[in-house]
């Protein structure tokens, strides 16, 4: 969810520039106190398992070697 969360503050506001630190922390302050006030949860649109089907070629493919069951490689 961590990644989610700055495209989210993008789309909904601070997709322009500011013009300094203070009030880029300032607005999303604001931001996240309406957000978490609203007690926003995310609306998962597919289980982990499908997630695993279609999402299969980012995860790595762990071969058992003749080491004793280690991880003797990984592939992407």
């Amino acid at each position: 969810m961590a990644e989610i969360e700055p495209s989210i503050l993008t789309w909904q506001g601070l997709n322009r520039r500011i013009s300094d630190m203070t009030a880029l922390k300032r607005e999303v302050k604001v931001w996240k106190d309406e957000r978490n006030a609203k007690n926003v949860k995310v609306d998962w649109r597919f289980t982990t398992s499908d997630a695993r089907i279609k999402l299969r070629h980012l995860y790595a493919v762990i071969q058992e070697g003749l080491s004793g069951g280690r991880i003797s490689c990984l592939k992407f």
